[in-house]
Parts: C-alpha cells; structure tokens; sequence
C-alpha cells in the first residue's frame, strides 16, 4: 500500500537569528549622553528567529534556516525556537559569535536598533541548498527578509522558486536590490519607512501607499503589502488594491510586530489563506504583539490571534478598495 505524500503546508524561514539586548527608559538619549533605564532584557531575537517563533505559534510546520554561533548565547537561540516548536535540522552552529542587536525602547514604546550580523554572516549556498530541497516535498511557503547576506537573497527566492514555494521578502532593512531579485518574489511586506526607502514614494497614507506598492508590482513582484502600523495596511496586486483597516491597540513595544506580522502571513498563506484574508491575521498578531515587551516572548499564540480577529471583524466593516 502506497502513503500518500504530505500535503504541502510547512513555512521556511531563511534568516537571521539574534540574542537581543534591550533597554527600556522614559527617553532616547541624545547624541553624547548618558541617562539612566528602567529595564533590561537578554532575549532571542532576530528578524529571521522572530518570524518562525510566529509562524510556529501560529500552528505551521516551520523550519528555520540559518546559523547561530558556539558561544554563551546558542543555547538560549535553541531553545527559544525549539519552544516555539521550530524544527531546527538546518540550524548550523559555526565557530564564533551568535549575532547580536541592541534595541533601545522608550516610553512611548518607539524603538531603535543596531544589528551585528556575526554568525548570521556564515550562511552559505550549500547550506540553504540541502535545506531546501529536503524541504520542498512538505513546504508551501518561504520567508526571507535583509538581515542575511546580501549577495545570498537572489540565491534563497530563486531556489526557493524552483522548488514551488510562494516566495515572501520581508525588506528590511531596506536596501535597493537588482531587477532580478524583484522578480524573483511573490510578495513584498514593507513598512511604511521602507517602501518609502525603496520605492522613492512617501508613505503617509492608503492612497500613497498603493502607489508605492504599485512600484514594486513594476519592478516584477507578485503583490505587495504595505503595512502603516495604526494607520492598517495596502494589499496591492494587479487585480487592484486593497485598504485593511488597523487593529487599535495602546503599544508599550514595537520591537517584532513586523516579525509577528510576516510570521502570521506565511503560516495563513500555506493554510491556503486568500492574500486579504491572511493579512488580516497578520494585523491581528502584530497588533497584540505591540502590547508587550520584548521580541520573541512579545509574540502572540494563534487563539489570542484567532480570538482578536473575530472581534475586530464583528466590530469593523469589510476591507474596502483602497482610494485612488
């Protein structure tokens, strides 16, 4: 008797992984100055970790692709992500360093971040190669974003193409990248800074948002969503363009909501979700995602997501098209 192949429906993740090192006080400091926090924490972190943290909570067979360093940090990367129920089969450990960012929050939970790639610079062709094609027969869709070395994003959404995966880029941060990289996505989710950054069109609202998005369907990409924060999203394709109303929320940390949002969008898109309907997950998990502390332990599990969307759809009208 023949087994059925399984169906496919897991989310790849090829990225970077963090410890972060936070601080929290009333203000940023100016240039030059000292001033005192209230709160510190030490967490896993990292774009790429982030967005399969989410994609897990969110209840999809997630794999992460990437590397992480031999040092005092690596067991706190693994078991942030085996927690979340990640498979980390193509986790490398390398010699050296884990990467690091140090995310300063203030009390209007705005943020600022540096990132130092280390580790995260040792990912390798081969390496995202073997992951790949051994998870091809039960992945439906990969996740990437710009914190992996610049030379490797063409190579993971081109293998990634080749093996039938919808391919989705998390631009940040934002960086212009050549004609055949564009065309080599399926979807595009920047925020409103960085489609600002990449297209050249100031992102202040639905209308300027949909002719930001509208640049990116240009260059070759499938769809592009532009996410506003309080101000919702733009879901552009060549169909038209679609408005989708925010979640309100009183944020204490904007660390990871973008993380949350793509994780959560990945995970509905090999649900099989329509690209509207899985944004609207999405916004629901960055939503709670900026009522807390923190960037992985920030992330929300799918019946807080599930529960928040149901009201908020019982509350709000349909998405609308967005204005021209």
């Amino acid at each position: 008797m023949t087994t059925a192949p399984s169906p496919r429906t897991g989310v790849v993740i090829v990225g970077s992984v963090t410890a972060d090192v936070t601080t929290f006080s009333q203000r940023l400091p100016a240039r030059g100055e000292t001033i005192l926090g209230d709160q510190f924490t030490l967490l896993l972190g990292g774009k790429g970790a982030n967005q399969a943290v989410a994609a897990g909570l969110a209840g999809a067979r997630t794999s992460f692709v990437g590397c992480v360093g031999d040092d005092l940090f690596h067991d706190l990367i693994v078991d942030g992500l085996s927690g979340a129920g990640v498979d980390l089969t193509h986790l490398r450990t390398v010699p050296g360093p884990t990467g690091i960012a140090h995310i300063r929050v203030d009390a209007s939970a705005q943020n600022d971040i540096v990132m130092v790639p280390l580790a995260n610079a040792q990912l390798s062709e081969e390496q995202i190669d073997a992951a790949l094609a051994a998870l091809a027969p039960t992945t439906a869709v990969l996740l990437t974003q710009l914190e992996t070395p610049a030379s490797l994003t063409l190579h993971i959404t081109s293998r990634a193409r080749e093996h039938g995966m919808t391919v989705v880029l998390d631009p940040a941060p934002a960086a212009s990248l050549a004609p055949e990289v564009w065309r080599s996505i399926d979807i595009v989710t920047p925020n409103e800074t960085e489609a600002t950054l990449i297209s050249g069109v100031e992102v202040t609202d639905a209308e300027s948002a949909e002719r930001a998005g509208r640049w990116f369907l240009e260059q070759g990409v499938g769809a592009a969503v532009i996410t506003m924060a309080e101000k919702g999203s733009c879901v552009v394709t060549a169909e038209g363009a679609t408005f989708i109303a925010p979640i309100p929320m009183e944020p204490v940390d904007t660390t990871a909501a973008g993380d949350a949002y793509a994780g959560y969008l990945g995970a509905a898109l090999a649900e099989g979700w329509s690209l509207a309907d899985a944004t609207r997950l999405a916004s629901a998990a960055g939503a709670i995602t900026v009522t807390r502390q923190g960037a992985s332990p920030s992330l929300p599990r799918r019946d807080e997501v599930d529960a928040l969307l149901a009201a908020h759809t019982a509350a709000a009208p349909e998405p609308v098209a967005a204005p021209h």
